[in-house]
């Protein structure tokens, strides 16, 4: 009797297993297709940002995230006229803002590097 139960308990776990992984391979591989009538934008970290400071990424007023390194802002914007803002936190020394306004058209991919520029935090477009 006990053996069979081994047996179950070790069968349960291993389904319970595979059922696990193939949810968690179907929800990060499902590729999402982009909105409708949308841009693409990227936003990348400069390789000397800094290890312990993290890049704040705003649209239209609203933070978007919070990205340190290794991490990158991407996302989908609705055609039409719009306001990036890069902050960094902590901002120990502050360091203004970097701002940029983009007219995004759809199916369009924009890309950015936040960067220092004599001391101060600026997007500049990329490829």
């Amino acid at each position: 009797m006990k053996k069979y139960s081994l047996i179950t308990c070790v069968l349960s776990v291993a389904c319970i297993g595979l059922i696990l992984i193939s949810c968690q391979t179907t929800q990060s591989g499902a590729a999402s297709a982009p909105p409708p009538n949308s841009g693409q934008v990227l936003i990348y970290r400069v390789a000397n940002f800094g290890t312990d400071l993290s890049l704040v990424v705003s649209v239209d007023g609203k933070d978007v995230g919070s990205f340190t390194e290794g991490r990158n802002y991407s996302g989908y914007l609705p055609a039409g006229q719009h306001t990036l803002t890069a902050l960094v936190d902590p901002n120990r020394t502050g360091v203004r803002p970097g701002r940029k306004t983009l007219n995004v058209k759809a199916g369009q991919t924009y890309v950015y590097t936040a960067a220092w520029s004599g001391g101060n935090l600026v997007l500049v477009r990329g490829h």
